[in-house]
């Protein structure tokens, strides 16, 4: 398990603004069931997960996720944290996540945390 890798392929699918491309990279790095929850927000299942994301995107248009820090994990569990900004702006919300690594390695379940908005 490669967690700046597993971390930057998931904020990947946050920055993709393309619906159809952003469905196939949930549908490459979720299972099947895999969950997703946060203060704000939460989705299950490639649909929904993918809905949400929408969700934010339209919320937030132009805006970009970036790794902040280094990633680490042991055993099944990412954690890593990431701003969220507009090009050449200071960041607007900064917050950290945990993820779950299904057998399979793609993610179960995310469970995100704001740690500034």
């Amino acid at each position: 398990m490669n967690a700046a890798n597993i971390a930057t392929q998931y904020l990947a699918i946050w920055n993709e603004r393309d619906a159809a491309a952003r469905r196939a990279l949930v549908a490459k790095a979720f299972s099947l069931d895999a969950s997703y929850i946060d203060p704000m927000m939460r989705g299950a299942g490639h649909d929904g997960i993918d809905a949400m994301i929408a969700g934010a995107q339209g919320q937030f248009p132009g805006y970009r996720f970036e790794l902040a820090g280094t990633p680490d994990g042991h055993n099944d569990v990412v954690r890593f944290s990431w701003s969220l900004a507009a090009p050449g702006s200071a960041p607007v919300a900064f917050g950290t996540d945990v993820a779950k690594v299904a057998p399979d390695g793609r993610l179960a379940s995310i469970t995100g945390f704001l740690d500034a908005a």
